[in-house]
Order: C-alpha cells, then structure tokens, then sequence
C-alpha cells in the first residue's frame, strides 16, 4: 500500500519536523520494518531507502567510490511505510551507488546510503558487496573462545596496538587490522621479548576492546595523521584507515574479519567500541535522506548537544532504535563481535538499551555478548518526555547484564578526573572506609551515594582508559612536581602496584587501558584524540625495560590469581554478602575479609590490606592460618609450592598491598 508524505512540514521549519517526528500519527504510518539498504544477490540487487517525506529519490550506480561519473541513475518507486525502493537484475557486486533525495521544498541532496554494510575510500559513495566473498578461509567455523571464570578487558587502539617499529611488525601492517594477524613478533626482531599479540597472551587479559572501529570521518583514510575515531560517518562499514586498501569497499571486511579471527583463536573475545550517540556532522547520511528525524531537537527546533559534539542521535524514536538495534546486530553476526562497549550510554534510552540485551540473549544466550557502557553524557540532551536516559541512575532498574563503567572507583582510588592535581586514596589523598568497602563490592545494593547498581556483574573495575590521563601520568602528576613521566620514582612505583592491586580485590569486571600495566605514558597530555601517533602508540621497548617490565609481571601475577577467587569474581546479587568484615589497620589503611567459597577454591576465606601511608602499619588478622598470595612487590606468592603462613598479625609495609588466603578450614 502507498503512502504519501507529510507535503506540508517544511525541512526549513526544525521546530515543526520535530512536533512532526514526534507525534503518534507519524509513528504508525511511517514505522518499518523490512530489509533496508542494498540487498544483494546474484540474480539481482534491492536497493531501499527510507526517506518517508522525500518527493523523490533517484539512485546512482558508479564504477568506483571516488569521482568517476555515474553509469547509470534512475528513479525509486515509493512504496510502503516511507521506503522507496527498486530492483535490479544482474549481479551488481562491487558496484558503488548513492542516492539523490528530493526534500518537501524541493530542494535535492546527495546522500550515501546510511544502511550500507561497504562503502569506498572516506565512505563518500556506499557499495553493494557479496558478503561471502569477504569471509577468510575457515571463517564459518570461527568461534569465541570459551569464557573464562572472569573477564578482563584490554582497550587499545589499532593503530597504536602496532605502530610502534619496535613492534616487529612489518611496515605494511603497522597500525592495520592485519597486525592482529601476526604470531611471533617480537621486540625490533629480537626473537626474546614478545609484541603484540604474543605479549597480549603472556599477560592474562580474556578480552580486547577495539576503539572505533566503524567508518569515521576525522581522518582521511590513507593518511598517516590520527584519531581515536568517535566521529561516526558510515555505521555498518569498518574504518578504511586501518585497511591495506581503502579503495576497494572488501578489503577492509575482510581484514577485520581476519583481526577478530584471528584473537578468536590466540584466546581472546573481542570487543567493539560504538559510538551511536552522535555523527560526525549534523549533515550526516541519516540527517539528508531524512531530516531532523534521527536528531533530538531543543524546543525551538535547534540540534542537542548532550554529547558536545553538535548533535545527539534520537534513540528514543522508533526507526532510530530499529538502526542502532539492528546495526549492534550485525556487528555481532556478521563479525562475530563478542560484546560492545556504549560510548556515552546516558544518551541511549534505557528502552533501546534494554531491547539490545534482549536482541542479544535471544540469538546468543543470556549474557553470552558483553553489553555495557559510559553511564553518562558530556551535557544535558533533550530527550523526548517519557523517556528515560540509561544513565547511572537508571542502572538499578536495568537488566544486571548491562554494564557502566565505575568511575566512582575510579576517582576514589587515584583521585578526580577533572582536576590534574587532586590525589585519591593511593596517591597522597584520603578515602572514607565505607567508599572503600563500597568499592570492593562493586557498589551492587548501595542506596544513593556516587555509584549503584543491582550486581557486580554491573560494574566495570577500572583505572584508566583512552579518556583522560593515564595512571601513570596522573599518579606522576601528583606525587612527583618534576613531572618526569620516563623517570621512575619508587614512590610512584608502589602507588601504581597498589591502585593495581586495589582493582583487583573489586567485585566486577577489570578494565584497563592498554599499556597500564608498564606505566603507559602520554607525557601528561590529558586527551590524545588527535595527537601523533608517536605519543599514543604502546610504547614496547618500555613494555620490556626495568622498573616497567617488573611492574607489567605484578599485573600479570593479579590476573592470573584473580579467577581462583570467587569472591571476586561472584556476579550474582548475592556477592555483596561475600564482604565478612571491614577495619582500619592503620590511618591510611583498609582491611577486608571474604567468603571465598566456592567451586575448586582453595582458599575459604580471602583478606585484602591496603596500606596508602608513608610508613608501615601493623595488621591483625583474623583467626586461623592465613597463606600469603601477593603483597606489595610480588603477585606470584601464591604459585610457591610451600604455603607461606602468617601468624595473628602482618607487616604492612609503606604504600603497599598485602592479599591472603586462608590455609585451613572454617571451624
């Protein structure tokens, strides 16, 4: 059945699209729900577009994604619920299109295809692709690894995952996808100290979060400037800039593929970074093939801008939801993605939020995709009333297996994000014991405070990502005035082992930026968005040079000790309940006892002691035998094989941490 367009809402009236967009009427005569974008096979293509106010779209075909001219246009038909479509015989593989959308004034503009899953170089033109023909050999077959008794999560960027020459990577693939591809690099070709992939599995970490990966628009794709890629441009497209050849619209599919793959079978689950809160310009695809309808608009009809970026997506509007559902979707099933990371998540609507983790659990399993996100938005954004943003208040009523970042953790153990000078609990500053034990539990039940949700399977455990300064360049600026961020101070030595060891003994999921665990610099550069890659690339020859090389082995010891406690890794509500006991043993310290009963344990109960002063203190243990498992300097006690006991109390030394497990069983 045929539809005609609302002829009369003007696109140069915002404030009347916005009354528009928002009523019932449009919503039931324009929502969609069938195939949209080029439908590829080899008798024919679909091509669909939904433009629901359009007066007419024209499609173009083009032998390539640059500037050759078209071969051929011709006119879509309209045809229910706001799409206009066509079909074409023949096999159109490889061909490149867009489309020409004539608005209710009458104005024309040129529009790639926002559903389009390939695209050319800077995704100026979309693509109609075979997507079989992408697949690397084996790729049917390819599988997750199966989940570990914990999830620990390792951000890098792809380009500065390898970049570094030191890397051992060839040139051809430093900074590409196809550097994930590599076994056995190593440092400048030294064949003794491992990169790369080969570090990444001597350090302990389940899964590698990927920043941005889709097309982004900040950096033309083959230039070697940077960027970390929140600029959204093609949604369902990988980044060219990270492909071998950003000209032909396969490449770039396949060599992602052959990246997730590729970890899939070194052990690890992948993670992709989204970032559907905003465009990279208002004047997006979605913004020309139908305006305003993707946007949150101001009462007087003017774009929000929650995410400080000019823009924020309407993720509360149907046909928007249906995008960014099915987009998370097909991430998931055609690149075997294993959970998403939502930038900004107080942007989303807790609705379309919940919709994703359903979609998720139905086709997967409960649980089995990672979903969770930044509970937060830069500014406040104009959401439609009666929605309601799936920011950290609203993490108690969502479903546990969303996730937020905990930044309250976060400022408590190295201190405030904003202020470059203010310490946290480590680092010279103070911290309530209450806040302290709220963190050890993931801050799962906590009624108000800075941070709360139903489980710990809620909270993500970090110290540090992309964002803001690094924990070493924080932990330098506040202990060492020189600011010498390559000339290590013990003092600064102990703080970053014990802020380690703190987010260890938290109840959640561990998190941490790339490079944390060899005291990953950025010389005090609180955001490197756009900075050189020289200054954001993992830094190897650090990775393997003393004090760094000793601290990346205390992090390693913490992983791999980590999934033999389950009173770390319990998810379930009843977690909290694992905290036994809580005390001061001393001014600036923490002590914790928990019920670390479970399968295989080897430990009934667990003790965590912290120690932020600049003196030693002296702890009372409780009663029994207690093994010591890590303390300040070495995280592989637990691996002796005669159990080290102490007796009624512990030396504490100077910022240090001290974890023990019970050698004998509860009477």
């Amino acid at each position: 059945m045929q539809t005609a367009p609302f002829h009369s809402t003007p696109v140069s009236d915002p404030a009347a699209r916005k009354r528009l967009y928002d009523s019932r009427a449009f919503e039931r005569r324009y929502h969609c729900d069938s195939p949209l974008g080029a439908q590829w096979s080899p008798c024919s293509t679909r091509f669909a577009l939904w433009a629901p106010t359009a007066q007419a779209v024209r499609l173009a075909l083009y032998p390539d994604g640059n500037s050759a001219p078209a071969v051929r246009t011709l006119e879509l038909a309209r045809a229910g619920h706001g799409v206009w479509q066509c079909e074409l015989p023949g096999n159109w593989d490889g061909c490149f299109y867009d489309f020409t959308v004539t608005d209710s004034d009458g104005a024309a503009r040129r529009t790639a295809d926002p559903w389009a899953v390939a695209c050319g170089r800077d995704g100026a033109r979309s693509m109609v692709i075979d997507l079989r023909r992408t697949d690397p050999p084996g790729w049917s077959r390819d599988r997750a690894p199966a989940r570990s008794p914990e999830d620990i999560i390792y951000e890098t960027h792809v380009k500065d995952f390898s970049w570094d020459p030191a890397s051992g990577v060839p040139a051809e693939y430093r900074g590409r996808y196809k550097a994930f591809t590599l076994n056995g690099t190593t440092l400048n070709g030294d064949g003794l100290h491992p990169t790369c992939l080969d570090y990444l599995k001597t350090l302990g970490v389940t899964h590698v979060q990927l920043m941005p990966v889709f097309d982004f628009g900040s950096v033309p794709e083959g230039s070697d400037l940077y960027n970390w890629g929140y600029d959204p441009v093609n949604y369902n497209v990988p980044e060219g800039l990270y492909a071998t050849d950003p000209d032909d619209g396969a490449v770039r599919i396949r060599e992602l593929k052959e990246a997730v793959q590729s970890l899939h079978r070194n052990g690890f689950r992948v993670i992709m970074d989204v970032v559907y809160n905003h465009t990279y310009h208002l004047d997006s695809w979605l913004w020309r093939t139908e305006p305003w309808y993707f946007y949150r608009q101001n009462p007087d009809g003017t774009p929000g801008d929650g995410s400080a970026c000019g823009n924020d997506l309407a993720t509360e509007r149907s046909m928007c939801a249906r995008y960014i559902r099915e987009s998370v979707l097909y991430w998931a099933r055609e690149y075997h993605m294993d959970g998403f990371r939502f930038d900004l998540m107080g942007l989303l609507d807790t609705g379309l939020m919940q919709s994703i983790r359903a979609a998720l659990d139905e086709a997967y399993g409960a649980g089995e995709k990672l979903v969770f996100g930044e509970p937060w938005a830069a500014r406040h954004s104009p959401m439609r009333p009666g929605s309601r943003p799936a920011g950290k208040r609203a993490l108690p009523r969502l479903d546990p297996n969303i996730g937020a970042f905990c930044d309250a953790t976060r400022d408590l153990v190295k201190g405030h994000i904003l202020h470059a000078e203010r310490p946290g609990f480590v680092n010279g500053g103070s911290a309530r014991l209450q806040d302290l034990a709220h963190a050890v539990t993931g801050w799962a039940g906590v009624q108000g405070g800075r941070f709360a949700v139903q489980a710990a399977s809620q909270t993500i455990s970090y110290l540090s990502c992309h964002d803001d300064w690094t924990l070493w360049d924080k932990l330098v600026i506040t202990m060492d005035p020189g600011q010498k961020f390559d000339a290590p101070t013990p003092a600064v030595l102990r703080a970053n082992r014990l802020a380690a060891a703190f987010c260890f003994g938290c109840q959640g999921r561990w998190f941490l930026l790339s490079g944390e665990e060899f005291g990953r610099t950025k010389q005090g550069l609180r955001d490197s968005f756009n900075a050189p890659a020289a200054l954001n690339r993992l830094d190897w020859a650090r990775a393997w040079t003393a004090p760094w090389r000793d601290l990346a082995d205390y992090y390693r010891g913490l992983m791999a000790l980590r999934p033999l406690l389950p009173a770390l890794t319990d998810k379930s509500a009843d977690a909290p309940a694992r905290l036994r006991e809580v005390w001061r043993p001393g001014r600036k310290g923490a002590g914790f006892r928990l019920d670390n009963a479970g399968p295989g344990s080897r430990w009934p109960e667990l003790v965590l002691l912290y120690n932020a002063d600049s003196r030693p203190h002296t702890a009372v243990l409780p009663a029994g035998r207690w093994q010591v498992l890590a303390d300040g300097e070495d995280s592989r006690l637990w691996q002796t094989e005669e159990p080290v006991s102490a007796g009624g109390q512990a030396v504490l030394p100077a910022g240090s941490a001290l974890v023990l497990g019970r050698a004998d069983p509860i009477a």
